[in-house]
């Protein structure tokens, strides 16, 4: 790339905003290396927190006794957010300026680090990962709207949204791993000051990144508020459900509240001029598909890593660390197949990697169902986590790739924003989901378990409160009492892996089916052809490995 003079710090003027929101002016090497390591690590805090947050789950319980439904609120916290606001979160830096949207995120993420780090509560660690979540909203989207916006050439381009992407999948593999070395040495709050300490290092990175703005648009209030509303409660729902009961009357009344918040959003969008999201897209079939392999892709992802990260912490007593390194299998081959899954779909097409990844995925999952117990040992699993990673890294890239090309050029923009809601959608249902089901499996599952091991009865409702409760200490426990629980609980865990399995074989139905298999030439209004949704398919699918794990996520 040519060197020349950097832009002017400071806002755009208005003669400055060109389509896409590119400033016509280059930065120089030095100003374009450091924009790319500011946002390498911005992305690397936002998918740290995910896994980093999914390996405290046990530590958390033990000290602050939190029940197994309030557990899986901790980690679907963050990605709530995150679901709920990264639309509007690119639309604020667009009016705005993403610099600003992007120094802001890692701000707010440093109040949500610090209010977990300081917090003696359950309630605390939540609200602590909802301040969170909106700084990780608020990084993504930016993120790569500052990258594509310094670096305008479609070629270099796609090699720095790639080692933005691999930036976001080493902060997935090395969140386990960090947060095992630190709960080895220090109490569990340092798990998030890490996260806090990673964001101060990205705002003073970042410091020197030019301003940049988007198209001229409008912040859709009504239609981001109705969004919100309708999956908070869609999550409520699913996680009180799996402890009250799905037909309970405050689950019931959850259900109607996300029903209608959900109607009032696509009423409330086909009716505006400037739509978040404009539903005409979703007349596409191949559009729909991708949206609901999008929401799979990370629905497993997340779901298999806290089912396993509860499955070795609490069943099989290893530390945080040791269970980092044991599902390093499955995030390490995960970033290397989506990074090269990402450069061979133009040769490939879509449906092949989408179809073939959900298919092992779901063999995989259909695999720990049926191999997981309280005595299996890694060395007859890991294996399965290769698979694993590798069948979510094959459909990472393809889906928001298959994104842009369902839609007219013009809308390829709103399409990635779509595609990136609907994973981290698929996120926090799958940690809410899956984690509901093992709390509720677990309660179920224990008192036949306990009379199999001959625990007696009397003992029985101390048991069910210390589960309940999370309050139940391993030192003290019998044998039996611990084998049952194990069992039981490991019995949740096979429902979780045989729910994943299930609805990967669904997706994979559905990309064979429905999904476009290669960029085509659109016609009517607007700007699409051939050539430039293909260039867009091809600039995207580099960064959607990383856009894909919002873990999130495990994230």
């Amino acid at each position: 790339m040519a060197s020349t003079p950097p832009p002017a710090p400071g806002r755009l003027r208005p003669a400055d905003r060109q389509p896409g929101g590119q400033n016509p002016h280059q930065p120089s090497r030095r100003t374009a290396a450091l924009t790319l390591v500011a946002m390498c690590l911005g992305a690397m805090t936002t998918f740290l927190l995910v896994t980093a947050s999914v390996s405290a789950l046990s530590a958390i319980q033990d000290d602050l006794h939190v029940s197994p439904t309030g557990l899986v609120w901790i980690p679907s916290a963050y990605t709530l957010l995150v679901a709920g606001l990264v639309m509007s979160a690119g639309t604020i830096g667009n009016l705005y300026g993403r610099k600003r949207a992007f120094l802001a995120g890692a701000a707010v993420m440093i109040v949500g680090s610090l209010t977990v780090y300081a917090s003696g509560s359950t309630g605390g660690v939540i609200a602590g990962q909802l301040v969170s979540g909106v700084g990780g909203a608020l990084i993504l989207p930016n993120s790569l709207a500052i990258l594509g916006a310094a670096f305008p050439d479609p070629h270099r381009r796609t090699e720095v949204v790639t080692a933005w992407a691999a930036a976001s999948g080493i902060g997935l593999a090395a969140g386990p791993l960090i947060a095992g070395t630190l709960l080895d040495h220090f109490h569990w709050n340092t798990v998030f000051l890490s996260t806090a300490a990673l964001a101060v290092v990205t705002m003073a990175a970042a410091a020197r990144v030019a301003e940049s703005r988007g198209p001229a648009g409008k912040l859709d209030v009504p239609g981001q508020v109705l969004a919100a509303v309708g999956i908070a409660a869609l999550v409520y729902a699913l996680i009180e459900g799996g402890h009250d009961g799905y037909t309970s009357a405050r689950t019931v009344v959850a259900w109607c509240v996300a029903a209608a918040a959900l109607t009032g959003f696509v009423l409330v969008e086909r009716a505006a001029r400037a739509p978040m999201l404009d539903m005409s897209l979703f007349r596409s079939a191949s559009f729909s598909a991708v949206m609901f392999v999008a929401a799979v892709s990370l629905f497993g992802f997340t779901g298999v890593a806290i089912l396993s990260v509860l499955f070795y912490e609490r069943v099989q007593e290893l530390s945080a660390l040791d269970v980092g390194w044991r599902l390093l299998a499955f995030f390490g081959v995960y970033v290397v197949v989506a990074y090269a899954t990402g450069r061979v779909i133009r040769r490939t097409g879509f449906k092949l990697p989408l179809t073939v990844g959900f298919l092992v995925g779901a063999a995989a999952t259909a695999g720990f169902a049926g191999t997981l117990d309280p005595g299996t040992s890694y060395a007859r699993v890991w294996w399965l986590y290769v698979v694993f990673g590798a069948a979510c890294g094959m459909v990472a890239a393809p889906s928001t790739a298959a994104a842009l090309v369902s839609v007219s050029h013009e809308h390829a923009g709103m399409a990635s924003g779509a595609v990136n809601a609907f994973r981290q959608i698929g996120s926090v249902t799958g940690s809410a989901l899956l984690g509901a089901l093992l709390a509720s499996r677990l309660q179920s599952r224990l008192p036949g378990r306990l009379d199999a091991h001959h625990v007696p009865r009397a003992a029985w409702p101390a048991v069910e409160q210390a589960v309940s409760t999370g309050t139940g200490g391993h030192g003290t426990t019998p044998p039996n009492v611990t084998a049952a629980v194990g069992e039981a609980f490991t019995s949740g865990v096979h429902v979780g892996m045989a729910v994943v399995a299930a609805v990967f074989l669904c997706a994979a139905l559905a990309s064979a089916l429905l999904i476009r298999n290669r960029p085509h030439h659109v016609t009517g209004t607007g700007t699409g052809t051939g050539t430039g949704t293909a260039t867009a398919s091809a600039s995207a699918s580099a960064s959607a490995s990383a856009s894909a794990a919002a873990s999130g996520s495990a994230g």
